[in-house]
């Protein structure tokens, strides 16, 4: 079974295009690109942890507004679909460095 090299890893960046297809960018991983993605995911990543810091905290208040149930709901969903787009694209990588579940070497 053959691997792609890091030279020729794709990568699923995490942002869309402006039709909501997925972007992926072929490279080593030590592009301007790589390092602005890297940084947006750290970005998404730690205001999902802020999210459920925030959603911990209004779950805890008895006065919370349905409106505003329905509005942190609205963000958790990006967030989570923010984290998933993260996922795939990680195990993605790792498969290709033959690393992934189930990678055989």
């Amino acid at each position: 079974m053959r691997h792609e090299t890091p030279a020729e890893a794709r990568r699923l960046l995490p942002w869309a295009s402006p039709d909501g297809n997925p972007c992926y960018l072929l490279g080593d991983g030590t592009g301007y690109v790589s390092r602005l993605a890297n940084n947006m995911e750290s970005v998404q990543l730690g205001m999902a942890d802020e999210l459920l810091g925030h959603v911990a905290d209004m779950l805890d208040d008895p006065h919370v507004t349905p409106v505003q149930l329905r509005y942190v709901a609205a963000r958790m969903a990006e967030s989570l679909r923010d984290v998933h787009r993260i996922a795939e694209s990680r195990g993605e990588r790792l498969v290709a460095l033959g690393l992934g579940l189930g990678a055989q070497g």
